[in-house]
This record gives C-alpha cells, structure tokens and sequence, in this order.
C-alpha cells in the first residue's frame, strides 16, 4: 500500500516564523505516515527540521522590509522572466507529486503577491484526476483588517479552489472572527487545529541560569529592542543579573558586530543558538519579539516575560495577541511605540512583580496540538483523495 502523499508550500519574506510554523507540520505529516513534500519559496534555512519530510527549494524570494517589495536571491526586485522560471518549477514539482492533499500557508488570506505561481497552482490542482483536497493554512490572527472588496476576493477564492482553512489557534483563546470579522461566511470550511508549538524540551538536571533572555526571533526587525536592552540592564532591578542577547541568523553581519561592540560588562550578544528553548526555559526573565512562535515557546516555559509587538506598517497582529496575553495577565506588553531603555527597564521589573503574584500553569487551558492535528486532518484527506 503507498503511502498517502501530502504537499506543503510556503513563503517566508521578512521573518522565518511561516516556514518555523509550516516545518512543524510537515514533520508531524511525515511521522504520521505520509509521503510529505515540503515546498519552500524564502531564503534557505540551514538547520530547518522537517522530520521525515523532503524538501524542495524554489528559486528564493524575500522582503527587505515592511514595504514588501519582492527581492531575488541576490537582493534584486524579481521581474515576470523570473516569475514565470519559478511559476515553471513548481507547476512541474505538483506534475511530478501529484499530492493527495495540497496545504498552502497563508493564501489566500495573505501572499497575494504570489498569485502569478499560486493561481495556476490551484488551476492544475482543480483540473488534477483525481483532485486533491486543498487547504489554506493560518495563524490565528490576521496581520490587518481587509477592505470589503479584498475580502470578497478571499471569500470567493476559498469558494473557488479550497476544501477547507486551517487556523493554528484556539477559539476559546482567540477567535478568527477578531481578526476575519467575515469568518462565518466560511461556514464548515474553517477548522481550528490548536496551536503549532513544538513539545517543550527535556529539562532534566537543568539549574536555573538567573539570567535576562533577550531574543527577537530570525528576521532583521528587532534592532530597538537589542539596543535598548543594552542600556537597560543598568536601569533595572536586574542590573545584577547577567543579560544574553540572541541575534538572529538574519540581522546583518555588520550590524551585529557593532552590537557587539557597544555591549557593556555583564551583557552577553551573540548569534541565536540552537538550544535557544532550553535557555528560555532556564532563564529568569525573557525579553522577546511577539511572533507566534517566539510566544509560544515563551509561554510554554512558563518564564516572566516581555514581549514586544511588531507593528510597523500594516502589521498588527503581534498586536492583538500580546494584548489579549496581557490582559489575561500572562505577560506584560511592551508598546512598539515604547522602545526606549527606560520603558524596557520598567517592563522588566513589572514582568518580575506580575510573576510573583501570577498562578502558574497559563496554558492549560490552550490547545496546543496544532501540529498533530493538522497532520491528522491532511493525512484523512489525501486518503480519501487518493482513494
């Protein structure tokens, strides 16, 4: 019996939470029994585990900033000879699979720029013998609200080419409607798998560090915070504590090094490691960029914690979930308006005061099996495709 086949694609542009996200899927999907082809349109990512999974690369493209200008692999704005070689190489990577469920991460909701790959995408998938079951693939909270005509679109693109939307969250937690007011419109094609989280590493013989975590995730927005938290270890209750700071493999090569440079005594820069989560969970207090994973990990470890939202341009969705965070009083928002040592070092000592009286256990009540079930869901639906 062959195993059921099961296609992922996604573009990662400014940050590397989307393929983080994705990656966790489609190990999940591979551990479940599934021949799972991972299709990555962004920059390599030496390290990314998928499991089981194999990987395909596309020609790279990526964002430099919150305009979203798409570049080419050596920084160069990609013209339509570009877009038709890479729209040719992944119509023949679907030819070659033949997928029995197809996930894409985040259209139609948000990568409207790949429409010229992704529409004759879903055009081969519809026109496939038999077709397979196609899925839109999201985080809980959209990056903006939608003009009415762009949500027509998406509502009618869903009708048109989608089986079904998967949102990586917790409807008791957040609802997609928060940031989809239209959501019910999709009526039985929306699914909430929980949400995407890798299981918390293994602690066993780890002391606590007593150290400041400071970590804005892969991408090359969280330059405020690190030189903000350079100055603000002397301002804090915790001018004593030594402060780590974790650069992201992202952040210009120039710009760390004077980073580095200006780090005072008792502050610590270096790149992001890869037991970045082991860390965290020993640390004493955690200073963080709002991304969905970032977050969650932050509060998986059950650690005192700030996080800053990105929020430049149209981007709020950082936004709204750091802010339903802290008014559950699980962690304590630092406005991206606020990002001054000074306001940094208050954070700080507020996260500390808010942990001593804050009950553990914050996430018991979230679901956290996003990545299983969405396997699950895929896995069903390639079978049933595929007869």
């Amino acid at each position: 019996m062959t195993q059921p086949r099961v296609m992922i694609y996604v573009q990662h542009l400014l940050g590397i939470g989307h393929i983080r996200r994705a990656a966790l899927i489609a190990k999940a999907v591979a551990a479940s029994g599934c021949d799972c082809v991972f299709v990555s349109g962004g920059l390599p990512q030496p390290g990314l585990d998928i499991g089981g999974a194999r990987l395909e690369q596309l020609p790279p493209a990526f964002c430099r900033d919150e305009r979203f200008e798409l570049l080419d692999e050596a920084g160069n704005p990609i013209g339509d000879a570009w877009k038709a070689a890479r729209r040719e190489r992944l119509l023949a990577l679907y030819e070659r699979e033949r997928p029995g469920a197809l996930l894409i991460e985040q259209f139609p909701f948000g990568r409207r720029a790949l429409r010229f790959e992704l529409l004759p995408l879903l055009e081969a998938a519809g026109d496939s013998a038999p077709a397979p079951r196609v899925f839109s693939s999201i985080r809980d909270v959209l990056a903006r609200q939608f003009e009415p005509e762009k949500s027509r679109w998406v509502l009618e693109t869903i009708g048109k080419y989608f089986d079904g939307v998967l949102v990586h969250g917790d409807p008791g937690f957040i609802p997609f409607d928060a940031s989809f007011p239209e959501a019910s419109k999709i009526g039985g094609k929306l699914r909430y798998t929980g949400y995407v989280v890798e299981d918390a590493p293994p602690l066993d013989g780890m002391e606590p560090s007593g150290e400041v975590l400071v970590s804005t995730g892969g991408g090359t927005v969280g330059g405020p915070l690190m030189e903000a938290a350079l100055q603000a270890r002397a301002l804090s209750s915790l001018a004593s504590a030594p402060w780590r700071i974790l650069v992201g493999h992202g952040y210009p090569e120039a710009d760390f090094r004077a980073l580095k440079a200006k780090a005072p005594a008792g502050v610590i820069v270096e790149r992001a490691r890869p037991d970045f989560r082991q860390l965290l969970a020993a640390c004493r207090l955690s200073i963080s960029m709002a991304g969905y994973n970032t977050t969650l990990e932050v509060l998986q470890a059950a650690v005192p914690c700030v996080l800053l939202p990105y929020a430049a341009g149209e981007e709020g969705e950082q936004y709204l979930r750091a802010r339903l965070l802290a008014d559950k009083g699980w962690i304590t928002l630092l406005p991206p308006d606020s990002v001054t040592p000074e306001a940094l070092a208050r954070a700080a000592d507020s996260a500390l005061e808010q942990a001593r009286s804050r009950p553990g256990g914050q996430l018991a009540s979230l679901n956290l099996s996003g990545a299983a079930e969405s396997a699950r869901l895929l896995k069903e639906a390639a079978l049933a495709a595929e007869g």
